[in-house]
């Protein structure tokens, strides 16, 4: 029988995993590769970027590593997940969040698209024109930094609320 714990994880993460992969073909759908479409100017706008890296397009073109890589991550997190804060609601979320971000980025990495679908853009324009910003993103990579974010939190506050250790006494001879 699945506890309670594992079925709100599991729950988190199919519906990360859903609304990535829904994101995903929408893009696809409905932008060409490399096409955007402005929806602040200026600020954001949706992108069809293919990422074939990590995160901001560290170790481009090692697809089939990252995705190793990342299979193995997520085996590894589901094995030792009871290390992970799992008893408070917080710590399920989390990692609800990370393994459902995972998983929706290997699902690009291992279909036909054999890369990573980035679509959504935060940038501003310089005094010149250029437009300069933050790497593009998507919904599984926002699931994952969200879920290490409530992880160090969770850590935080466990450290804060532990009680300190006295200190040794000094021994001193007679």
């Amino acid at each position: 029988m699945i506890s309670p714990a594992n079925r709100r994880m599991i729950l988190i993460a199919a519906l990360v995993l859903a609304l990535d992969q829904f994101t995903k073909n929408m893009v696809l759908r409905f932008l060409g590769p490399r096409e955007d479409k402005i929806i602040l100017d200026g600020f954001f706008k949706l992108v069809n970027w293919g990422n074939t890296g990590a995160a901001w397009s560290l170790f481009r073109d090692r697809n089939a590593i990252l995705a190793w890589v990342s299979a193995a991550a997520l085996v590894g997190l589901i094995l030792w997940r009871r290390h992970f804060h799992v008893q408070v609601l917080l710590g399920q979320i989390s990692l609800g969040l990370i393994c459902g971000g995972i998983a929706g980025n290997l699902v690009d990495r291992i279909t036909t698209r054999h890369q990573v679908v980035d679509f959504l853009r935060f940038y501003l324009y310089t005094r010149n024109g250029v437009e300069i910003g933050f790497p593009a993103f998507n919904v599984a990579d926002s699931a994952i930094c969200a879920g290490v974010g409530l992880l160090i939190l969770i850590s935080c506050r466990e450290d804060s609320a532990a009680p300190s250790r006295p200190a040794p006494e000094a021994r001193t001879e007679n």
